[in-house]
């Protein structure tokens, strides 16, 4: 594959990516205001964005699935990288630059990429036992909580009633 379609396939995919998730705020957004036929449209557009997000990924050859064991340590190889290596030179540099609200978001980020690392290394062994797993996600931050949510985030110290199900 060429260098331009490489890049051409980035782009692609960072701006079909951020497009779901864009249309997902509106279609929540859409919801609240009483617009349901309008979020259902959102929704399914942002479904169509994944799918261009998918196969731009899968074409760059990042979307390779493998068994789940090996899944689950390539994420936690990845969010061990994202804590450990790239989240600290976006905070440095954010801080650098005296942008404080950018270093939050970046600190909360490299926190929760932690969390997720651990819950990563926890499933490969719930998974060889056979344990059922219960998590809850905090919708301010993004911070997972395993069994059941605390009473405060402990990285944004968000109140237990924003952490979500995930079923």
């Amino acid at each position: 594959m060429g260098e331009k379609t490489q890049r051409n396939l980035y782009e692609a995919f960072v701006g079909e990516a951020k497009a779901h998730r864009r249309l997902l705020a509106f279609a929540r957004k859409a919801e609240e205001e009483g617009y349901p036929d309008v979020a259902r449209l959102f929704r399914a557009v942002a479904y169509a964005e994944g799918i261009h997000a998918d196969m731009a990924l899968r074409l760059m050859g990042e979307a390779v699935v493998r068994s789940t064991e090996e899944n689950l340590q390539s994420s936690f190889e990845r969010e061990r990288f994202a804590s450990g290596i790239a989240y600290p030179r976006f905070i440095q540099e954010a801080e650098e630059e005296g942008d404080r609200r950018a270093a939050l978001v970046f600190s909360r980020a490299r926190d929760v990429e932690e969390a997720h690392a651990a819950l990563y290394k926890r499933a490969i062994s719930c998974m060889l036992r056979e344990e059922p797993c219960t998590y809850y996600v905090c919708d301010v931050c993004g911070y997972v909580a395993e069994g059941e949510p605390p009473d405060e985030c402990p990285v944004c110290g968000a109140k237990r009633e924003r952490f979500v199900r995930i079923e």
